[in-house]
């Protein structure tokens, strides 16, 4: 059976990212849980999704004290996904506001995971591949995965991809679910990646997805896919 990912916790429950809904995640049955980070203009690291808070304010230029209450740190929701494993996806992105070249965010939120002593339990994701490079080269030993909204449509191509992915030592490919077929989970298989499928909440998507193999299915409604596959 895949791992439930509970998407920003149990994000249809309860607000996304929050301590709430990645509680309630493991009330619901997921086992896994996924959630976003971003660096803050005084370097706190804040679980939040989009790079502006729901007033307008940039994430990457607000000091942590100023995010609003229902927004917490790193370190405060890690403590709330125990005693699930959890997908940390650094949020840094080329085409939005805050991004930052130097993958500034990567050395603290690495830094964060070892103290408490996550490194073991943790997958970090994200949509751009320096910055998870940069996350490979401050700490070899965590599990890195690539998200992505589309994949090479040439076979051949695609599997060259996905060699190169496994041969720079990242764990996991994270393929938006319509991108996936049979053939994307097995040449995965085949090159060491695991697939971690983003973001399903059909029950019988999720059930075809199981039937091909995938390693886990990310999902706003984790109490259904663990109904649906379990």
């Amino acid at each position: 059976m895949p791992n439930v990912i509970a998407h920003r916790g149990a994000s249809r429950a309860e607000r996304e990212n929050t301590v709430p809904a990645f509680r309630r995640a493991h009330e619901l049955g997921a086992t896994w849980v996924e959630l976003d980070v971003r660096r803050a203009a005084d370097g706190g690291l804040i679980v939040h999704h989009d790079p502006h808070y729901v007033d307008g304010r940039c994430v990457a230029a607000t000091p942590s004290g100023a995010r609003p209450a229902h927004v917490p740190l790193l370190g405060m929701a890690l403590d709330a996904c125990r005693p699930l494993p959890v997908n940390v996806e650094i949020k840094n992105s080329p085409d939005e506001d805050g991004f930052d070249p130097a993958h500034a965010v990567v050395g603290p939120t690495v830094a964060l995971i070892v103290a408490e002593g996550w490194q073991h339990r943790v997958l970090v994701s994200c949509f751009d591949r320096p910055t998870l490079d940069a996350v490979r080269a401050t700490a070899a030993g965590l599990a890195t995965a690539l998200l992505t909204e589309s994949v090479p449509a040439d076979r051949a191509d695609r599997q060259a991809w996905i060699t190169g992915l496994a041969g720079d030592g990242h764990a996991a490919l994270h393929p938006w679910f319509p991108t996936v077929d049979e053939e994307l989970v097995a040449d995965c298989h085949a090159a060491g990646l695991a697939v971690n499928v983003w973001t399903v909440d059909d029950p019988e998507l999720m059930v075809r997805l199981a039937a091909w193999g995938v390693d886990g299915i990310c999902t706003n409604v984790p109490d259904v896919a663990v109904v649906a596959i379990g």
